[in-house]
Parts: C-alpha cells; sequence; structure tokens
C-alpha cells in the first residue's frame, strides 16, 4: 500500500485551509459525513468517488478539475 498523498487529498486540503474551515464545516456544506472527508483527507480513500467530489468541489467553491489537477 503506497504511502504517497494523493492529489485529491492535498488539494481538498488546500483549498479547505484557504477558506479557513475545518473538515467538521466542510463535511456539513458538502453534505457528506465527517468520517468521509477524514478517510480521503487521510489517504485512507485516495480515489473517492466522483460524485463525493463533486460535492467537495461545490462546498469549496471550486470545480472538480481544480482538485484533480496536480499543481
Amino acid at each position: 500500500m503506497s504511502k504517497e498523498i494523493s492529489t485529491i487529498t492535498k488539494n481538498i486540503k488546500k483549498y479547505r485551509a484557504k477558506l479557513g474551515i475545518s473538515q467538521d464545516k466542510l463535511s456539513k456544506l458538502a453534505g457528506i459525513t465527517l468520517h468521509t472527508i477524514t478517510k480521503i483527507e487521510s489517504g485512507a480513500t485516495p480515489d473517492p468517488r466522483i460524485a463525493t467530489v463533486k460535492k467537495i468541489a461545490d462546498a469549496l467553491g471550486v470545480g472538480i478539475d481544480d482538485l484533480v489537477k496536480i499543481t
């Protein structure tokens, strides 16, 4: 199992930090569980479903492409 952090994980953390919101706040804005956000950000779910990524992107005010592109 790879310890490498996925691009999506890095970008979610980056945009969440830019907004200054907690994982809990993001989960509420996105309409998904805190457990899901925690698993994605910890790398336990390195390839989340596209529907989940869309909800997170919408909550962060960015496009899906912003979360999947390598920066």
